[in-house]
């Protein structure tokens, strides 16, 4: 059945298998579950659990050996190459735990790479890039590069270079992981205000109080959809 129009993610009986020399590895059992447009998810579960998996399809970095993954309507098993490498680009942002920055690239350099790979004039790139660093409170950081910036401040230049091309979905995989408890509640306020401008948040996280600073929470546990919990409240 195709998602309504409300739904931005929907998978259907999707499984991820492995062969490990003579084993196989089941890394997903059968998920299924929706994602609406606009919602604060956070996923738990144990190592093993099946959350990068889950993560790395989501982002269309991997294709899943059973069931449907749809993505704003669009059965993803459908797409080509180019088309997979245009919404991993334009439809998803990607933010993770090491930050993943250039170290010779200053703060705007970085922010401005997904839209280099987009094809963009500088003009436009400088225009996007500012606005983005501005959105996590980093324009006055531009032009300093990763090891001249705090834990924190390499974090927010990594959700500007998330943000920078508008995406659907934003995917954080542990992103307060490396960051002391005051520097990763002020990166969920930043979460906070992004979601309030209408973006779609995925977040792992092992940290349960985290978690709870999500509208939902989806618990894996051996491959499988374990439970899933409401907040009543995000703050």
């Amino acid at each position: 059945m195709i998602p309504s129009a409300d739904t931005l993610i929907s998978l259907i009986n999707l499984r991820k298998t492995y062969r490990l020399g003579e084993e196989e590895v089941r890394a997903l059992d059968g998920v299924t579950f929706d994602i609406d447009r606009n919602e604060f998810v956070a996923i738990m579960g144990p190592s093993g659990s099946g959350k990068s998996t889950l993560l790395n399809l989501l982002g269309c970095l991997d294709t899943p050996t059973e069931g449907e993954y749809y993505l704003k309507g669009k059965r993803v098993s459908d797409l080509s190459d180019d088309e997979l490498a245009q919404v991993r680009n334009t439809e998803i942002g990607f933010i993770f735990q090491v930050f993943n920055l250039l170290p010779r690239a200053t703060a705007m350099h970085n922010v401005e790479l997904p839209l280099i790979y987009k094809g963009e004039n500088k003009r436009k790139r400088t225009v996007e890039a500012r606005n983005a660093l501005e959105m996590v409170e980093m324009a006055h950081r531009i032009h300093h590069r990763p090891s001249e910036l705090s834990g924190g401040e390499r974090q927010r230049v990594a959700i500007a270079r998330a943000l920078v091309n508008n995406p659907s979905l934003l995917l954080a995989d542990e992103p307060t992981g490396n960051l002391d408890s005051k520097t990763g509640q002020d990166i969920l306020e930043l979460f906070h205000k992004i979601h309030s401008r209408g973006n779609t948040i995925i977040m792992v996280t092992h940290d349960r109080d985290i978690a709870q600073r999500a509208q939902r929470t989806l618990y894996m546990r051996d491959g499988r959809l374990e439970k899933e919990e409401r907040q009543s409240a995000t703050r």
